[in-house]
This record gives structure tokens, sequence and C-alpha cells, in this order.
């Protein structure tokens, strides 16, 4: 095989290895030939894209197939073009070195994310050609996190739910619910606060009990696909028949909780707080709350080498350009960078903080 080794690689710039809007992506295309070797040509691309894809069966002969893609950016650099030295550049024995650096959009994006319906990815790819020869790819991901959008109407603002059951069945009186808390977003790994006054005027108990769950939906064809999971919950002592009382509770918001997206248009992720009322042989008064999570702060940068003269976004196309040396390198081979993990399905969650008062 004349070509022993294709990869592409790219490198960190902080210690959790994610990139946000307006990030620059360093990094390097590896080619290594046992021989003297002719290249049609090398690309770089770079792609942002969200898409979903699901069946719903109607019967055993009949089901449909609804799917939608969305794209945010599709960044290509020729790094060897076909047209140089008749379609051809020759490429020396040993290992060769590509640089290439290119710019995230400083717009909205939505953030990583992945299930078996839908995904969010971010990745860089590479193609080289050869004559007569399939077309060889090479690709990695990289995770992306959006910067916090701070415009979202009523973010910062309080929140407020009430509501109010007739006890019929098995008993009779009236049981109500107040519900506060001090704003709808909040950053991943901070404390969200959440006063429930009671008052049961009945001739039963009710428990409380708080579920912090996700609802992620996904759009295709005028079609919609809706799943929902349970983060945390808890339930607090019972409030007994003809009584009052204020349960306060806190709840940090798991650090690996991946945040809301509300800027794409196939995918939602959003997060919601439920606050329902337990009663035995009746239907449980509940209130649902928006919570919007924000990613943290941003981790800051690690401090790296400015890229080679002559390599970069501008750099790529450019026909007046000093042709980049195809001789093999000396050097040491630069480190890979592990690709970043992929946004798995939480494990665990740290239970509720009781600040009850």
């Amino acid at each position: 095989m004349t070509i022993k080794n294709f990869s592409i690689e790219y490198d960190a710039i902080n210690s959790k290895n994610n990139f946000t809007n307006g990030d620059i992506v360093n990094g390097r295309i590896n080619v290594e030939v046992s021989k003297e070797t002719r290249i049609q040509s090398l690309l770089f691309i770079a792609k942002g894209k969200a898409q979903v894809c699901w069946t719903e069966y109607y019967s055993q002969y009949h089901h449909d197939v609804y799917w939608a893609d969305e794209k945010y950016y599709d960044v290509k650099h020729h790094i060897l073009r076909e047209a140089r030295q008749g379609g051809n550049e020759v490429i020396g024995k040993g290992r060769h070195v590509f640089p290439f650096s290119f710019k995230i959009p400083d717009r909205k994006i939505p953030s990583s994310f992945k299930t078996s319906i839908g995904k969010v990815v971010h990745k860089l790819k590479a193609e080289l050609k050869q004559a007569m020869k399939l077309t060889k790819t090479v690709k990695t991901h990289f995770t992306f996190v959006s910067k916090a959008d701070m415009n979202i109407p009523g973010l910062m603002e309080p929140q407020y739910g009430c509501k109010d059951k007739s006890v019929k069945l098995f008993g009779s009186g009236n049981v109500s619910m107040d519900v506060h808390t001090k704003q709808m977003g909040y950053k991943q790994g901070e404390d969200l606060k959440v006063t429930v006054e009671i008052s049961n005027h009945s001739t039963r108990s009710v428990k409380p009990k708080f579920i912090l769950y996700e609802k992620r939906s996904f759009f295709a064809q005028g079609h919609r696909r809706v799943c929902t999971n349970e983060i945390l919950k808890e339930k607090v002592e019972a409030v007994a028949s003809s009584s009052k009382a204020s349960v306060t509770r806190v709840i940090t918001i798991p650090r690996e909780l991946p945040p809301s997206i509300l800027n794409c248009s196939i995918i939602k992720l959003e997060y919601r707080l439920k606050i329902h009322l337990n009663i035995k042989c009746a239907s449980d008064p509940e209130i649902k709350l928006p919570i919007v999570v924000l990613p943290a702060s941003e981790v800051p940068a690690m401090k790296q080498p400015p890229p080679s003269a002559g390599f970069g976004f501008e750099a790529f196309g450019n026909p007046n350009q000093t042709p980049w040396s195809t001789a093999p390198q000396q050097q040491a081979a630069p480190q890979a960078v592990d690709p970043p993990p992929p946004y798995a399905a939480y494990a665990s969650y740290p239970s509720f903080a009781d600040s009850s008062k």
C-alpha cells in the first residue's frame, strides 16, 4: 500500500476540549507514503449540522420514515488542487503534514447533541484523491458548546404557578399550592431554589413531589416526535389534613446536563420542573415551570503558539499563495489530541439538598 497513514487531528484550546462561537480550530492533516506518490487533490472540510430520522409503525406492513436536516456551516479549503501540475501533485517518500485553520462562525448554532433519533454534529474531514483509485476519507468530531443566550424572554425573571384541587372521592375539601422560583435560567452546576406554599383544607393528607425532567422534541416533514426523561425526583413529608406548610428545596442543576437547545428548528431540548401533590384515590394537582439550562462559564483558552505564517483561513485557495513544500517532514510527529467524548446519556445525578424552613 502506497499510503501508509492518512489522518486528521486538531489542537485542544482548553482543559475540557470544548469549542464555542468564534473560536479558531487549528490542526493538521497527516499523509505518510512508502514511495514517491502522485495526488490529484487534498481537501479539508469543516461541517456543523443537525439531523433527525425516525420510523413510525402503523401495522405489520405499513410504516413511514420521517427525516430532516439543517446545516450551520460547510467550510472547504483546497490544500492541494487538481489543477496544479496537470492534475497531480508529487510528494516524496515519508511523512507530510498539512496544517489547517478555520474559524467557527460567531452566530447562533446549537451545541453538540446526540440521541438515537436526532443529533447535532460538528466535524472535521479530509478527502484525498488519486487517479484510478477510490477517494480516501478521514474525519473526527469535536464538541461545540454554544455561548449562553441571555436574550431569551423571561430568562432571569421570577417564575410562579398556582393550582387548586377539590377532593371529592373518599374525602372532601380543597387543596391549593403556590410555587415560586427566583428565575427561569440556570447554569450547569448552579442551585435552583423552589418554594411551595401548601394549604390543605381537605380531609386527606397530601405529599409533595418534585421532578426535574427533560423534553426532547424532533421535527420532520410536518410531524413531531417527543421523548421525556426524568432526571431528578424526590418526595417530601406529607402535609396533614386541615393544615398549611411551606416547603423549600434546593436543586443543583447537574454539571453533566447538556444545555437547552432552543435555536434549532428540527431539535429542541427543554427542561421542566414539575411539582405535584400526591393524593390517594384522586387525580394529583401539578404545576410545571420551564427551566433553561445555560452552559457554565466558558473555560479559559490555553495559550497556543500562533499558526505558522502563510497558513490559516485566508491562505487556502489563494492562487498567488506560495505552494507548500511537499518534501517529507523530518521533525518528530506531533501528538494527536484524543477526540472529545460524545454527549453520553446521564448516568447519575446528585440528590436534592434539603433546606426546609
